[in-house]
């Protein structure tokens, strides 16, 4: 079974592209056919996974969405074999524009991906820092997200907004739509404030909190700079071993998640 998770946050700077790269990475050195959507008009996770906008200026996610070539003809290979990448530049400023007079607006990117979800075992889609059309249709065609969250003092703002937006898309048009998790990002152990901040998230929200905690760490920084995720930038780095064990719960859960529903379906 394919999943298919947004990692989303309304505001900006909290580690979202970065960990959308490097999970979707992680995910794929697993043996897992993974697909990177490029859903921020800033297209940072394509330049983060060595993609230059030369390579895809004429087709990319942005013509997908508008109708204009299938969904398929704009996934583009990267370094590792199990790893491919939709990317996307800032035309997509304009798709929200063009897209608001479409009928099924909203579906637009569920209908495109659903012609090529059986190819890949988890597609992670990289959204933009904002609660618009793009992120909307995201949630929409997600079965899960993921919230990554910096332990500071303002982690919390707009979160109340996000599960707002996750209500009305559930009680409209994507009644399956789950949390898949909140991740802590950019932690210093060094810094009280960043453990004061993860223990009341942690006590908060339980068991919707992966165990994995992505510390600050310089070399998460530069590897996008190099166009490289960073276990082929430096594997033996703290942010190397915090994806790659990001990447290891997810597969768990997914792996209990098809259990569960095998046996549900024998004992029906």
């Amino acid at each position: 079974m394919s999943k298919i998770i947004a990692m989303v946050n309304q505001k900006g700077g909290v580690g979202k592209t970065t960990s959308a790269i490097n999970l979707a990475a992680c995910l794929s050195v697993a043996e897992k056919r993974t697909l990177l959507l490029d859903l921020d008009p800033q297209g940072n996770a394509s330049v983060g996974l060595g993609l230059t906008n030369e390579t895809y200026k004429n087709k990319n996610l942005y013509h997908a969405l508008i109708g204009e070539c299938p969904i398929k003809e704009v996934v583009y290979p990267t370094e590792l074999p199990f790893l491919n990448v939709c990317p996307a530049d800032n035309n997509l400023i304009g798709a929200e524009i063009e897209l608001v007079s479409e009928l099924a607006r909203e579906s637009k990117l569920k209908n495109a991906l659903a012609t090529i979800r059986d190819k890949f075992d988890f597609i992670i889609i990289d959204c933009p820092p904002s609660l618009g059309l793009l992120t909307v249709n995201a949630l929409n065609a997600a079965d899960s997200f993921i919230v990554p969250m910096q332990t500071e003092y303002f982690a919390m703002e707009g979160f109340a907004q996000l599960l707002n937006t996750v209500r009305l898309i559930r009680n409209s048009i994507n009644p399956n739509l789950e949390m898949e998790g909140i991740l802590l990002t950019m932690f210093d152990s060094r810094a009280n404030l960043h453990k004061q901040v993860a223990n009341e998230i942690q006590t908060h929200f339980a068991d919707k909190v992966f165990s994995t905690i992505v510390p600050r760490n310089v070399k998460l920084s530069e590897c996008p700079s190099f166009g490289k995720p960073i276990i082929l930038y430096d594997i033996e780095s703290k942010g190397s071993e915090a994806y790659l064990s990001l990447a290891k719960e997810l597969i768990i859960r997914q792996r209990t998640s098809v259990q569960s529903s095998a046996e549900t379906n024998y004992l029906s």
